[in-house]
């Protein structure tokens, strides 16, 4: 018989995971409900998810892209698509390349370039893509709960297969 023991340190921790799902389906679902209100809640949801970063201590230039773009947002309201799509380019691009998200990443990256060709319904592209991104993330944590226990790499415990 044998027995593979794992010690992972590292990674996301499950309190980052759950806050960032809460964070992005409350801000996709204000976005449906208040579209008015677009540049308040996108500038802040980038804001709470860079403040978030540096709460988790995520590297410096990870952290500082979304506060930059939620303080251009709240200065300049009128750049949002092409300061959220830009974001999101950014985004997709790390899920695609860096976090093995394909999937994901490729819709993100449809949503970016939606963005920058109908800036009109920015708002909806924008909730599009934070209930996505939620659902997705609740799916994965529902695996996880189904499997009994953590079976990913980094989340700081022991595996035992």
């Amino acid at each position: 018989m044998f027995k593979q023991i794992e010690v992972n340190i590292g990674g996301k921790s499950k309190e980052q995971k759950i806050v960032n799902v809460l964070l992005t389906l409350a801000t996709g679902i204000l976005t449906l409900i208040f579209p008015n209100f677009l540049y308040l809640i996108a500038g802040g949801y980038l804001l709470a998810l860079g403040l978030m970063f540096i709460a988790f201590r995520f590297p410096g230039g990870v952290a500082a892209l979304p506060i930059v773009a939620g303080i251009l947002i709240f200065i300049f309201p009128e750049l949002i698509p092409f300061t959220f799509a830009g974001f999101l380019g950014l985004f997709g691009l790390l899920m695609l390349f860096g976090l093995s998200l394909s999937v994901l990443g490729i819709i993100t990256l449809i949503i970016a370039i939606g963005i920058i060709m109908n800036p009109d319904s920015v708002a909806y592209f924008i909730a599009f893509f934070m209930l996505t991104y939620a659902v997705s993330n609740l799916i994965q944590f529902y695996k996880q709960w189904k499997n009994k226990g953590p079976k990913e790499k980094g989340d700081g415990e022991i595996v035992i297969e």
